[in-house]
């Protein structure tokens, strides 16, 4: 079952538990997946890593406008989106531990044979590719420069 028939459903579900608080979440992301999915051609199908991606960055806009609200104290704002990131991190993979992201990058840094700092940007596409969504780039990035030693 594809993330957007799980929206789907759990869309229908929500309206019968009469829960407004995941179904304004739900339909948030719905809208999202419906934008990216008619931006792309009809042959071009949103496949896991896209929703994935859309799902991130609905997350990091939540984020950020929680930020916002908090420092302007508007805490009905501000528990709205702490409501929507409750319910958008439902449907995101598990993230890495910090363990677990070390040793998947000195696996693929091994694999790429990168040891110093040029070969970053090769290890960085495969990690991207691995990691898909389970740990924000940045962080992939530090870590990368951190087991490198620069």
């Amino acid at each position: 079952m594809s993330l957007t028939e799980k929206i789907n459903k759990d869309i229908v579900l929500a309206m019968k538990a009469k829960d407004q608080v995941s179904l304004r979440g739900l339909r948030a992301i719905k809208a999202a997946l419906l934008l990216v999915a008619t931006e792309k051609s009809a042959t071009d199908a949103l496949d896991e890593t896209k929703e994935i991606a859309v799902l991130q960055k609905l997350m990091k806009q939540r984020t950020d406008a929680l930020g916002i609200y908090q420092t302007q104290n508007r805490a009905d704002l501000a528990q709205k989106e702490q409501e929507e990131i409750v319910v958008i991190e439902k449907y995101l993979p598990q993230p890495l531990s910090d363990a677990e992201l070390e040793a998947m990058l000195r696996r693929i840094l091994e694999q790429c044979g990168v040891t110093d700092i040029k070969g970053m940007g090769k290890a960085m596409g495969v990690a991207q590719a691995e990691i898909a969504g389970r740990a924000d780039n940045k962080a992939v990035s530090d870590k990368i420069k951190a087991i490198l030693g620069v």
